[in-house]
């Protein structure tokens, strides 16, 4: 029997058009909400600059799912004079954090990025795009630039490295690599789990009868496996601390939730009074319920 498995290509296209009506901020608004809300069911990222009626977008995503959204793009009658600029696969996104990132500038704001100087003399049209290529790479760059500043200037810090208070910043230096400190014993401690896992399993199949796991064994087993991978989540929230893209509150209750499941994994049933189950399943149910608003976007 043989098993085919499919790859998937990723791809970025880069289009511009021209608006056939005046957009007003509340109907860029819209048309943002739409894009994002088409995006999102097919995991497509991007960035759309609109410049004096120009549309100037850009599409990141599985090859098929950019291919129908670019054709249903195309038979939108508010814009016109569609060109593709470019399109090339990809490995890696551009524009990762955006379903549609947006800009909206004077043109000749871009003055100053490479290659836009004598490219702005008069007014741009989307065929002035497609005839100068060579701008397109310093105009996604630039954009990239302006949207990952946004992304830095609402990001959160446990110990801000920038801080008013001198005697503060001081605190939260020696406290970062307190928590390096931390970060590197614990993969110590993961490594050592692992030894520990494999040690287990050797143990279970080298003791007669060979190479046989009755069920205690593969919940000891199980137990083994579950204790590293609540290493590797606490390890992740003493990361948090020196980290700036993480949601520390999501971290805290799946480590939590991830504890808890180990521990309802090796019950031995026959001996636990009910009260005790119960009151885990509460544990269980609660946890998965914050997990779950932690975890629901806005």
């Amino acid at each position: 029997m043989s098993i085919t498995i499919k790859a998937v290509i990723m791809i970025r296209c880069v289009y511009a058009s021209k608006a056939t009506v005046d957009f007003s901020p509340a109907d860029l608004l819209d048309l943002l909400k739409q894009a994002r809300a088409e995006n999102d069911k097919h995991n497509i990222t991007g960035i759309l600059l609109y410049s004096r009626g120009t549309f100037f977008q850009v599409l990141e995503g599985e090859d098929k799912f950019v291919h129908e959204t670019l054709e249903r793009i195309k038979l939108d009658k508010r814009h016109k004079d569609y060109v593709l600029i470019e399109e090339k696969q990809i490995f890696e996104r551009s524009f990762p954090y955006w379903s549609m990132g947006f800009d909206n500038v004077d043109i000749n704001g871009l003055a100053k990025v490479e290659g836009f100087g004598d490219f702005l003399d008069k007014e741009v049209s989307p065929a002035d795009f497609l005839a100068h290529k060579n701008v397109v790479g310093s105009l996604l760059a630039h954009l990239r630039s302006n949207l990952m500043k946004q992304v830095a200037s609402e990001s959160h810090e446990e110990l801000p490295q920038e801080h008013a208070d001198p005697f503060l910043r001081l605190l939260h230096g020696v406290l970062r690599v307190a928590v390096k400190v931390l970060a590197v014993l614990m993969v110590l401690v993961v490594i050592l789990g692992v030894i520990d896992v494999l040690y287990v399993l050797y143990g279970k199949l080298t003791t007669p009868p060979f190479l046989v796991l009755s069920v205690q064994d593969l919940l000891e087993t199980f137990g083994a496996f579950l204790v590293v991978l609540i290493a590797i989540e606490i390890f992740l929230n003493i990361t948090v601390y020196i980290r700036s893209d993480v949601f520390p509150v999501k971290l805290v209750v799946a480590t939590a939730l991830m504890a808890i499941a180990r521990k309802i994994i090796v019950f031995d049933y026959k001996h636990l009074p009910y009260e005790y189950v119960s009151a885990s399943a509460l544990a269980v149910l609660g946890l998965s319920i914050a997990y779950w608003l932690v975890q629901k976007k806005p």
